[in-house]
């Protein structure tokens, strides 16, 4: 399992892409507390629990995860090194957890630059800590859940384009899953719009972003996680056992 993570590594760090991405992800945070820092009253303390950028960010992940994740499997077709992956001695267990490594290694690389957010605010006023590294938990979680999600993406298509918009695709359609429970035509079967509800991962985020933490939401987010990597190693085993 480490050959295979300490290559994805090296494919990420030795090129401009790991830094691109985290460059790209800073920017957007930048400004999502820029206009919450602008959006609040002035006051001899400012009490600042980075609730809202948290909260609001998840929507940057559906544009930033699909891209880290596009060419997880995708480019390894593409480029005809899937056949040398599928032929080596490394099960194919390892190879899907190496990869998930490696792409969650690049996305706390990203997530530890936003640590300067919350001196800079401890600095001129007060953050709320629990809050925060509640915040802290539940974007580590839905980014692993999206990233599992992603590479699960990535192992049905041959191009790395195409993977990432169709993971564009699902995870808003996953994003907005509890808006698209409460229509109108869906509130018209309880049972539908129950079920529906349950597998929104946008409420159990905002428990996170408000600073509480809720067994119930870890083990959803884990399951998730758990059954996304468990179909892209039934994905890619089907695939090897194809080529005989």
């Amino acid at each position: 399992m480490f050959p295979i993570y300490k290559k994805e590594l090296q494919s990420f760090f030795y090129t401009p892409f790991a830094y691109a991405i985290t460059a790209l992800f800073m920017l957007v945070f930048s400004y999502t507390f820029a206009t919450a820092i602008a959006g609040m009253t002035s006051s001899d303390t400012l009490m600042f629990s980075f609730t809202e950028v948290f909260y609001n960010v998840t929507i940057y992940f559906i544009f930033l995860i699909p891209i880290l994740t596009m060419r997880t499997f995708a480019d390894e077709r593409k480029f005809g090194t899937e056949v040398l992956l599928m032929t080596s001695p490394v099960s194919v267990l390892k190879i899907v957890i190496g990869k998930f490594l490696a792409n969650m290694t690049v996305f706390i690389f990203m997530l530890a630059g936003t640590l300067v957010f919350p001196i800079i605010t401890a600095i001129n006023g007060e953050v709320v800590i629990s809050q925060l590294i509640c915040a802290y938990i539940g974007i580590f979680s839905w980014g692993a859940m999206f990233i599992a999600l992603g590479m699960l993406i990535s192992s049905f298509v041959e191009s790395s384009i195409l993977a990432a918009i169709i993971g564009e695709l699902v995870m808003f359609g996953v994003l907005f899953l509890d808006d698209f429970s409460n229509t109108s035509f869906i509130s018209n079967y309880p049972k539908l719009q129950s079920a529906l509800y349950s597998f929104a991962a946008q409420p159990r985020f905002a428990y996170f972003s408000q600073g509480f933490v809720r067994l119930s939401d870890l083990v959803f987010f884990g399951s998730a996680i758990i059954v996304f990597l468990a179909w892209t190693y039934i994905s890619i085993e089907k695939r090897r056992w194809n080529r005989g």
